[in-house]
Formats: C-alpha cells, sequence, structure tokens
C-alpha cells in the first residue's frame, strides 16, 4: 500500500535501468527529493542508498514472492491516479504496471483493436514499436473535421481530438512537406523513439499522398505563453513554478542534445513550443521538425514573426547552426520567465524598450540580489521570489545569448547551474543587445546582418575583461565546494 499520497509502493521488483544516485542521511530525505523534482517518476532507499528516475521506468519486472532478491520501488503517481478501491490489489497492480514503458506498447495495441472494432472508416495500425499509423479519416472523425483549433505557425495548424477510447489527442497538420512516403516514415519512426518526461510524446501519424500529420499527447494547460503573458483565463505563474518550468525546459533541452543517439537541434525555442501538462509540468514541443521539413523549415523560421526574437545570430550571418542556437533562444525565454512580458514590449512607462537589454545592464552592473528583484522581476510577483534564483536566471540568460556560440554554455551545464550544482560567474554584455535595439522596427526586425554578426563575434565590448571572463562556456560555471 501507498505510504503517503504521491507514491504508490511495488514491493519485490527488479528495479529500472539508468537510475541517479544521491547521497541522504534518510528515507524520508530521499521520498522529499522526488517529490521536489517534478521529472521525478520513481525512488527507490535501501542499504545501497538512494536512487532516483528521471522519466520512463524501463525493465522493471514484477518478481515472484519466493525470489528475494527483489527490491522495493516507490513509483510516483498524481492523486487522481490513484484507486478509491485501496484494498483490491488487483486494481493496485494495474495501476502500477500501467505507469511501466513497456506496457504502453500493449496498451496501444489494445487500443488498435478496439479501434477496428468500433469504426469501419480506415485502420489504424502499430509500427516501429509503440508509433501508431492512422488513417487520414480516423483523425478527421477524431478531431470532428478538425473544428477545435488549439494553435497553429509557420509550419502547421494544431487540432483537438478525441479517439474511440476516450483518450485526448493534438493532431498537428504539417504544411510544406516535400519529403517522399519512404523518408517521411524513417524520420517519423526516430522522432517516436525519443521520450522523456520534458518532451511532449509523439502517439503516432499520418501519411496518405500530400496529407501529412502528427499525433502527440494532448496537454491540458495549453502553452507556456497563455500563462506567462497571462491570457484571458490564466492566473499569474508564482516564481517557484516558473522556475520549475525553467529548469524542466532544460532538461529536454539538454536530452534532445546530450542524450539522442544523434543530436537533435530543437532550432524554435520559444515559449508557444514549451506546453504544460496538467501539473504545470514543462514538456517542449515540435523538436524534430526541422528533419522533417528540410530546407522549407529554415525560410519560414526566419520569416516568422513570432520566432525572430528568439533566433541566434547565426541564422542570419549564415554560420552553421548547432545545438548552441537552442541555448540562444532559450536564454532569450528566460528574460521573459523574470519579467512576465515578451522582451520585444515596451515597459508600461515607455523608458524600457528591449528588456533583455535592461537585464543584463543591471545583471553585470553588479546589483545585488534586492535590486534585481525590485528592477527586472514581473511586477504582478510583488517580490515574492528567491532573490538567489532570480540572480542565476539573470546571469544563465545573459551567458546563453552570447554573441559568440563557444562562450555560451551547454544545455547540460545550464541544467547544473539551475540545479545548484555548479556557480556561475558574471558574464559580459553581449554587443547584440544593443545592435537589437538600434535595428529595432514595429514593422520589421532586422535581427543582424552578417557584417554586425561576424564582428560582434570578434570584438569584445571590454576587450580586458570581456575577453578573459568568456574563453569558454566551461569557464563560466565552477563545481561547488
Amino acid at each position: 500500500m501507498g505510504r503517503q499520497t504521491g507514491f504508490w509502493v511495488s514491493p519485490n521488483v527488479n528495479l529500472p535501468v539508468h537510475p541517479q544516485s544521491v547521497s541522504v542521511r534518510s528515507d524520508a530525505e530521499c521520498e522529499s527529493l522526488c517529490l521536489n523534482n517534478c521529472s521525478c517518476t520513481a525512488y527507490a532507499y535501501d542499504s545501497n542508498g538512494c536512487s532516483l528516475w528521471i522519466g520512463e521506468l524501463l525493465n522493471v519486472q514484477l518478481l515472484s514472492e519466493d525470489d528475494g532478491s527483489g527490491r522495493t520501488l516507490y513509483i510516483r503517481l498524481a492523486a487522481s491516479e490513484f484507486s478509491s478501491a485501496k484494498n483490491n490489489k488487483g486494481i493496485v497492480i494495474g495501476a502500477v504496471v500501467g505507469s511501466v514503458a513497456g506496457v504502453i506498447i500493449l496498451g496501444l495495441v489494445l487500443f488498435v483493436i478496439r479501434r477496428r472494432q468500433r469504426t469501419s472508416v480506415g485502420a489504424a495500425k502499430t509500427v516501429e514499436g509503440s508509433l501508431v499509423a492512422f488513417g487520414y479519416k480516423d483523425l478527421q472523425n477524431a478531431t470532428k473535421n478538425f473544428s477545435e483549433k488549439l494553435g497553429g505557425g509557420g509550419f502547421g495548424s494544431v487540432f483537438k481530438g478525441t479517439l474511440p477510447d476516450s483518450t485526448v489527442i493534438a493532431v498537428k497538420k504539417l504544411e510544406s512537406i516535400s519529403q517522399g512516403e519512404k523518408q517521411f516514415r524513417m524520420e517519423v519512426s526516430t522522432i517516436g523513439t525519443i521520450q522523456h518526461v520534458n518532451l511532449v510524446r509523439l502517439r503516432g501519424f499520418c501519411s496518405e499522398g500530400n496529407k501529412k500529420l502528427l499525433v502527440y499527447d494532448y496537454m491540458p494547460n495549453g502553452s507556456l505563453e497563455s500563462h506567462l503573458f497571462r491570457g484571458k483565463d490564466s492566473k499569474v505563474l508564482d516564481w517557484k513554478t516558473r522556475y520549475q518550468i525553467a529548469l524542466g525546459t532544460a532538461r529536454g533541452l539538454a536530452y534532445l542534445h546530450e542524450k539522442c543517439r544523434d543530436c537533435i537541434i530543437h532550432c524554435d525555442i520559444k515559449p508557444e513550443n514549451i506546453l504544460l501538462d496538467a501539473e504545470l509540468c514543462p514538456k517542449v514541443a515540435d523538436f524534430g521538425l526541422s528533419k522533417l521539413l528540410g530546407r522549407e523549415f529554415s525560410r519560414v523560421l526566419t520569416t516568422m514573426r513570432g520566432t525572430r526574437g528568439y533566433l541566434a545570430p547565426e541564422w542570419i550571418s549564415g554560420v552553421a547552426i548547432t545545438a548552441k542556437a537552442d541555448v540562444y533562444s532559450y536564454g532569450m525565454m528566460l528574460f521573459e520567465f523574470l519579467s512576465g512580458r515578451r522582451n520585444s514590449e515596451p515597459s508600461e512607462d515607455g523608458k524600457i524598450k528591449f528588456f533583455p537589454t535592461w537585464a543584463a545592464s543591471v545583471t553585470i552592473g553588479g546589483g545585488g540580489g534586492g535590486d534585481i528583484l525590485s528592477l527586472l522581476l514581473d511586477h504582478s510577483l510583488e517580490g515574492n521570489a528567491d532573490a538567489e534564483e532570480v540572480t542565476r536566471i539573470c546571469r544563465v540568460a545573459c551567458w546563453c545569448i552570447q554573441d559568440d556560440e563557444n562562450h555560451r554554455p551547454s544545455m547540460g551545464q545550464v541544467v547544473q547551474i539551475l540545479e545548484g550544482v555548479l556557480d556561475v560567474n558574471l558574464p559580459p554584455i553581449p554587443r547584440s543587445l544593443q545592435l537589437f535595439v538600434d535595428n529595432h522596427d514595429q514593422d520589421d526586425i532586422v535581427f543582424f546582418t552578417e557584417s554586425s554578426s561576424s564582428q560582434s563575434s570578434q570584438v569584445p565590448s571590454n576587450p580586458s575583461t570581456a575577453s578573459s571572463q568568456a574563453k569558454n562556456s566551461t569557464s563560466s560555471t565552477s563545481s561547488k565546494s
């Protein structure tokens, strides 16, 4: 039975692979570490110490009663996932096993069988493991002829749908796809294998002639944009939630950059592409689209008004795009976590036209945590934020948007800084911030030109200090003693 709300006890199991070992002094401390991390899905504590699992639980095995080699696993569940019939062991075991990644595949197979029984239109089939190939008419029915639009952009529109088994999905109709059937399926299959607690899961796809669609898990809280910039029905995100969203987003990007077989560059990081589940846990959406769309992706990306303010200078200067372009976009987004408004949106008094420029001058100017809180923090938070965390976010953001990509940290380093594992030094002021202001126009944003980009990466604003501070991204951090 569960020890307390939030965890379900699964005794005598073979623990999942890829645990994170943490040094703690008690079972309670181990449990607390998992509870305070929205990405933690389970933990175990015994004579071997404390082990945490982030993301999917892989290769969990329930051992027989006479096998004494098993250990106890505490699986994290949302309150709504606990059965009211606590004494019914069959339901308990079903809930636990249902959370194991391996069983998801079986669930999708059962879904296909039910689908065939309930509808005579089209046929969905499981391909490449857990990915499902849907018929176009199936998705047309599920979305009520694509009637409920959730959002859209240069790469297509997203619609809400419901499968015959009542599962709610998000269906993205892709535009400008020129790939052949075989190549499209191959790229989609690759994306389908990428699973992490901070990435939106791809459930399936549709490919019928020029109709190309992707089917994702539905995120009930929509995009970060609607919460951060406060849509009609959204409440103010408190600082703790903002910080956890920033950290979770960083973890998702670090996984794409460093943990996949091939480095996956997102290329379009912005609040609209950070989705929030029922518990406001962030999920990076639309990763892998650059490979699906090919050259068309770059053309659309650089002409989308909502994207340009997050683009790294490499996009305009013609330099090869690397994972550090995502780091730049992430840094620009961090400034918006601080202010609660768009970077290019003028302040209420009209004095601050471009927030990152102001934030960098305050941060690097040596102001204390109190100054940063009063000058930079979203006024709607009324100063209710951890000064150390706010300072950390400011410094990380400034490092992420350095003109020279070699001076930017990796997303793995960003995660460690936000977790408090690494300290971060004061960064130099990026010259591009002032260039952005000089070239900013309400109807047309000339974010970078080839000449200004090459200049900014070669000429530091203060040669005596900037070059010594920004020799490489590693030098910006140091392990805590």
